[in-house]
């Protein structure tokens, strides 16, 4: 994807979002300051932090949720960029379990999903765990499209009390695979990740990083229409079928990559039964301790026994 390409006008309806009773109603809760370029946004400040605050600069919205692992390799991007743009548009973050009317009204089928709203009209970026450099790409094509329609203001920030709190948790093993991550590096980063593993086989972070790091690799090449037609006409090609369960995982839809790969495991044997196993299981472990990975590792139980 060279060039962001997306409709300003977007299908999704905010005004239901828009209209809250006046008691919920207060200027005290408008664009709280966390560093002024960050706020976590619920179904009841929406109007005030976002629809107000897309009158003045962008608002872009991170669709995310704590079980998402894809989330928390897109989140930092968006955090580090909203920081280095300096004020030119929000980050709004919503946790789409904790606010499900949120989701619905932007018409989630998948998570990490970016939008934006400009005066108040919600414009769709993309969907997916990004790299940078084309997570910089939409931001740009975003800031362009505001700046045509008027919206061309600055937030004003302030500094972050914790901070010297936070650059005190900072812990600079990762910096060399954060780094690599950004760049788009991935053999990098994954390299990082096998190094501090060698010297620390119990570091649950680097483990976890390298398997976010995997997934990212595994995929970074795939066009999503070419390689879900090759998964449907090829339901028994395991090669297609675990590609497909990776974009599935990095696009947020969790059961459905699961699904896709107990299905294989139920329907094949020997080498290529094994293979199927052994993906799934990585992906499971990719996504930790969740409802999803629960009912997923039963229903491989069933599949194999």
């Amino acid at each position: 994807m060279s060039q962001p390409s997306f409709n300003p006008y977007g299908a999704v309806d905010l005004a239901a979002l828009a209209k809250r009773p006046a008691a919920q109603t207060s200027r005290d809760a408008a664009v709280p300051a966390v560093g002024g370029l960050v706020v976590d946004v619920t179904e009841a400040d929406f109007q005030d932090v976002v629809i107000e605050t897309s009158m003045t600069v962008p608002v872009v919205i991170d669709l995310w949720a704590e079980w998402c692992e894809p989330c928390k390799t897109l989140s930092p991007i968006l955090e580090r960029l909203a920081v280095a743009d300096g004020g030119r548009w929000l980050l709004a973050k919503v946790d789409v379990d904790a606010n499900p009317r949120l989701g619905q009204a932007f018409q989630v089928q998948g998570i990490p999903a970016v939008f934006a709203v400009v005066k108040g009209q919600p414009v769709p970026l993309f969907q997916g765990a990004l790299p940078e450099p084309q997570v910089r790409a939409y931001l740009d094509e975003l800031l362009r499209v505001a700046e045509a329609n008027g919206v061309s203001g600055t937030l004003a920030t302030e500094p972050v009390a914790d901070e010297p709190a936070e650059e005190a948790s900072h812990d600079p093993r990762y910096d060399e695979a954060y780094d690599a991550i950004e760049r788009g590096d991935y053999d990098a980063a994954a390299a990082a990740y096998q190094a501090l593993l060698a010297e620390a086989p119990a570091d649950a972070d680097a483990r976890a990083g390298l398997g976010q790091v995997e997934l990212l690799r595994r995929t970074q090449d795939l066009d999503p229409a070419s390689t879900r037609a090759k998964a449907d006409a090829a339901p028994d090609d395991v090669q297609a079928q675990t590609d497909a369960a990776d974009l599935d995982l990095l696009e947020g839809l969790v059961d459905e990559a699961f699904a896709r790969l107990v299905d294989l495991v139920r329907r094949s044997s020997g080498e290529d039964r094994d293979r199927a196993r052994t993906h799934l299981v990585g992906l499971l472990e990719l996504v930790g301790p969740d409802d999803r990975v629960a009912r997923a590792r039963t229903a491989l139980a069933n599949a194999l026994f």
